[in-house]
């Protein structure tokens, strides 16, 4: 298929974007694409594409935009229930720490979830899946973290793993053990820590060598924060976890800043996500290192919170950033990237140019994944929108409906 007409042909050509440099689109007005066995095969203006492949079938873009689709980097979406009375709660001067003192917050989704079977989990993770697809998302990193245990922890991953075989949504998977404390271990989340280290993570490395042979290993993460995982325990996890060979992913920085962005340095961490209370020392490591910087603007928008990722400070550091919906039943509901979007645009201060491409070529560098997917390159998947606006800079500007005409995954028009 040859697709003509694109007013502007978002390439994001180049690969991961740092610093001063986010935001080169690499725009080709009148653009084309030529998609072959699911791949870019050519990229230029009309006339160019149009003369060297005179007898492919067309497609006509119609003047709109043409570009990446959306890839985003850090969601809870595998969860059953909701937590719509805590959002009451909240407006009632609960805080998210308040909460989960009591017992709510992510152990009231733990509950919900632990109760469900695989078919219920599917059904409900396939529901928002659609509805980000709609909107724009042809790849989710996906975290288990609402088990708590081995086998809550193993039914969450196979419901990703099956869910990623169905399509048309392509999944990168995350254990996420180290999300809580449960109940049982209030007291002794020390405990907890070594539960994960010897019996969670061995078992979730067998399991998935059995389940997924062939296939790259899911990253681990942790939530380091207070009332989770404190830094020794996080340190712990992630260091079992890759000397067992998994890459890694670390919360950190969300309300306290206990130094989960630096470890995730020094571990070569994929990503540090949240960076909320990130220190100027973290930061500055952060911009000399591979670790993507993933900004979760929905997050302090659905707490009503104040203070979002130093974004500016950290692409003055010379930083990869991204961003990411953070999608989950507690503080993000949110499953439309374009809103992140228009969030980065007001609370972090990016440009549209700059949100687009630390949401697409960046937000791929953040799953190990920006030789296949974030942009539209020759020998890169056919992972592309087609806009129902002819400017790129609708998007942040505009918000709470959908700009995404259609959605093409693998080569194929799926909406």
């Amino acid at each position: 298929m040859l697709i003509t007409n694109a007013s502007q042909l978002l390439t994001l050509a180049g690969g991961p974007q740092r610093g001063p440099d986010l935001g080169r689109l690499g725009i080709i007005e009148n653009g084309a694409a030529l998609v072959r066995a699911g791949r870019i095969a050519a990229v230029g203006t009309t006339p160019e594409l149009r003369y060297a492949f005179p007898d492919e079938p067309g497609y006509d873009a119609g003047g709109m935009v043409v570009m990446p689709g959306f890839v985003d980097p850090h969601t809870h979406t595998v969860f059953a229930g909701d937590r719509a009375f805590e959002f009451e709660m909240r407006l009632q001067g609960k805080s998210y720490l308040e909460i989960m003192a009591a017992g709510g917050g992510i152990i009231s989704t733990v509950q919900a979830t632990r109760a469900a079977s695989l078919e219920t989990l599917k059904a409900e993770t396939r529901a928002r899946l659609r509805r980000m697809l709609r909107n724009g998302t042809t790849t989710a990193e996906v975290k288990t973290g609402y088990g708590l245990e081995t086998q809550a922890e193993l039914l969450q991953m196979q419901a990703i793993l099956e869910l990623d075989a169905e399509g048309p949504m392509e999944l990168a998977p995350t254990f996420l053990g180290a999300h809580a404390v449960p109940a049982r271990y209030k007291d002794d989340p020390a405990g907890y820590t070594t539960l994960v280290c010897k019996e969670m993570l061995p078992e979730v490395l067998a399991w998935w060598q059995q389940r997924a042979p062939g296939k790259p290993l899911p990253f681990v993460d942790v939530f380091c924060e207070t009332g989770a995982f404190d830094l020794a325990q996080t340190r712990r996890i992630l260091q079992t976890a890759r000397n067992l060979g998994f890459p890694l992913k670390v919360h950190a920085d969300e309300f306290d800043n206990l130094g989960g962005a630096g470890l995730a340095v020094e571990l070569g961490a994929a990503s540090a996500d949240h960076l909320v209370k990130t220190s100027p020392a973290e930061i500055e490591a952060l911009g000399k290192s591979d670790t993507v910087a993933v900004a979760l603007p929905c997050t302090p928008f659905g707490l009503a919170e104040p203070h979002y990722t130093p974004a500016q400070a950290i692409l003055a550091a010379g930083g990869v950033l991204a961003i990411a919906s953070d999608l989950n039943p507690g503080t993000a509901w949110c499953e439309n990237m374009q809103f992140a979007l228009a969030l980065a645009c007001r609370y972090l201060r990016l440009t549209p140019a700059q949100a687009i491409a630390a949401a697409t070529i960046n937000a791929a560098a953040a799953i190990g994944r920006a030789e296949q997917i974030g942009s539209l390159e020759p020998g890169k998947q056919a992972d592309l929108l087609i806009l129902s606006v002819s400017d790129h800079r609708q998007l942040g500007y505009r918000f709470g409906g959908n700009l995404v005409a259609r959605v093409m995954k693998n080569g194929e028009f799926i909406s």
